[in-house]
């Protein structure tokens, strides 16, 4: 997968094998990869700083998303009940374009990223219990490879390395930033699988 072979050599492989989990084992869930076509200026990605008070990853920077629930079969109806939960996203301001790789946690879950795009206007409003902030990144500056570190995080005495994009305030990184990462490798790709010179647009409804 493309986040392993960016982080190369000894990292990929510990990369790989901190998420060798059992596929039978892997918990399904799902995320919106919500980009904003705004009209009057260039898009932007919309991400959430997840409520203080939560037991699981307080504070970070995530797209709207969770588990699969019963009887959901599509990610997408996942990542886009969650997003009208989390944030009121309003399912038909949504246009799906396509998956990227399913991303596997340290925590077992099998996460499959919907990208998808918002017509604005929309009225947002975070779910407190939940959600703390909303806000938008612009595009450009995620797939800026001059934007994207490497890090590592020691855990339990277990070196774990991620990518992080930060932004201002926010610190984006583990399978936030991971995402964003197979999100840039998709994106850089495509004009030369295609024979194009990168400055027509790109389709994603074969990604993944």
């Amino acid at each position: 997968m493309a986040i392993a072979r960016l982080l190369g050599g000894d990292a990929a492989r510990q990369f790989r094998a901190e998420r060798a989990h059992p596929r039978e084992r892997q918990r399904p869930a799902a995320v919106l990869l919500p980009i904003v076509d705004h009209p009057e200026h260039a898009p932007g990605v919309l991400l959430t700083r997840r409520a203080s008070h939560l037991a699981h990853h307080p504070g970070q920077i995530s797209f709207p998303g969770g588990r699969m629930e019963p009887g959901e079969v599509d990610p997408s109806e996942t990542a886009l009940r969650e997003a009208h939960e989390e944030v009121s996203l309003p399912t038909d301001r949504v246009e799906v374009l396509g998956h990227l790789d399913d991303y596997v946690t340290v925590t077992g879950f099998r996460v499959s990223p919907v990208v998808g795009v918002i017509t604005p206007p929309v009225a947002l409003v975070p779910d407190p219990t939940e959600v703390d902030a909303i806000f938008e990144v612009p595009l450009a500056f995620l797939m800026d490879p001059s934007n994207h570190r490497h890090a590592v995080r020691e855990v339990g005495g277990t070196r774990r390395p991620h990518f992080a994009i930060p932004y201002g305030d926010h610190y984006i990184w583990g399978a936030t930033a991971g995402i964003l990462m197979n999100l840039y490798e998709v994106l850089r790709a495509a004009p030369a699988a295609a024979g194009t010179t990168g400055d027509e647009d790109v389709s994603l409804s074969d990604a993944g």
